[in-house]
């Protein structure tokens, strides 16, 4: 462990986009939390390329909080993307994730830190027992997420646990050094394997702005925690031409049956319906390979999924820095 990351006891990681509206009851519950820790903290900020004013509030909260630590995004990369940026930054013991619309309660990150520490844990799991105040659809969307997750990820991913846990340096170490393109944290980490606990509390709603997840961006989650994690989807494809071609078989059977009975007659139906059914299975088998393609293309480019533009922890040594003036006297 360097100096620095003995300095600081507890980074909180908060990506965010668009949430100028948020901001000022955000910092207003989150600040009194950290105080009150009374250990030394810093909070990492990540400005995922807002188009509102939310680069600039942070920059005037930060002139009266020197704990908070901002670093912006040069361009809109995603909220995984942002996550991980603000996770290799932070220079914590150990590292907690929130988002910034309050959802969460940040009051909790007492009890994990707590918890982690009385037991020794790696991992503290932010679990929502209750999501009352969540839509319907919200809900039963979320629910089928998880059922669907857990049996293809494995037991160890908790139900209802999102983005908000407390990750000890080791856990988030070895995020760091792991290769993936796509992160996917609710599936990523309990892969880890490392041990784990879990706090649980109440899903509040958002405490204004708008949802940063609308139903698009679920479905993409979800494709992209299918894919990122679990080959059954190809497997899937397997078993959908396994049994297109059994039901052919019956087919066959049937036809001649029908036809050594003198039972045909003219006509398209059970044709059309045949051609119908394997184009189907066939372009269903082929969008899946398809999406596993298109990830290992994705991992060979190895494109970075975000550029830092600009992070607060590097002033000082911008201004004191001879390498920024090389080339300019």
């Amino acid at each position: 462990m360097t100096s620095e990351h003995a300095e600081t006891a507890l980074s909180v990681v908060i990506p965010m986009y668009n949430e100028e509206e948020a901001l000022p009851a955000l910092i207003a519950r989150l600040r009194p939390v950290l105080d009150g820790i009374g250990v030394p903290y810093e909070v990492v900020a990540v400005d995922d390329g807002s188009k509102d004013k939310t680069a600039e509030l942070l920059g005037d909260f930060r002139h009266a909080w020197p704990e908070l630590r901002v670093v912006r995004l040069r361009r809109n990369s995603g909220h995984q993307a942002a996550l991980t940026a603000g996770l290799h930054r932070a220079v914590g013991r150990y590292v907690a994730s929130i988002d910034a619309d309050l959802q969460d309660p940040p009051e909790k990150i007492p009890e994990m830190l707590d918890l982690a520490l009385e037991r020794q844990l790696d991992i503290v799991y932010g679990v929502r027992n209750d999501r009352s105040t969540d839509s319907g659809f919200k809900r039963r969307s979320a629910g089928a997420y998880y059922w669907l997750m857990r049996r293809l990820a494995g037991k160890q991913m908790p139900a209802q646990a999102g983005d908000f846990r407390l990750l000890s340096r080791e856990a988030v170490e070895a995020i760091k050094a792991l290769p993936d393109q796509q992160q996917v944290y609710r599936l990523l980490v309990p892969w880890l394997g490392f041990p784990s606990g879990e706090v649980h509390y109440q899903r509040d709603e958002r405490v204004a702005g708008e949802t940063k997840y609308p139903l698009s961006k679920m479905i993409r989650l979800a494709v992209d925690s299918v894919t990122g994690f679990s080959a059954a989807p190809l497997r899937l494809a397997t078993w959908l031409g396994v049994t297109s071609f059994f039901a052919c078989l019956g087919l066959l059977v049937f036809t001649v049956v029908a036809y050594v009975s003198g039972k045909t007659v003219p006509g398209w139906t059970s044709l059309f319906v045949g051609v119908l059914f394997i184009g189907a299975v066939q372009l269903i088998c082929v969008g899946l390979l398809g999406e596993y393609i298109g990830r290992i293309y994705t991992a060979v480019q190895r494109r970075p999924t975000y550029f830092i533009g600009y992070d607060s922890a590097d002033e000082p040594a911008l201004r004191l820095s001879p390498a920024r003036f090389e080339g300019r006297v």
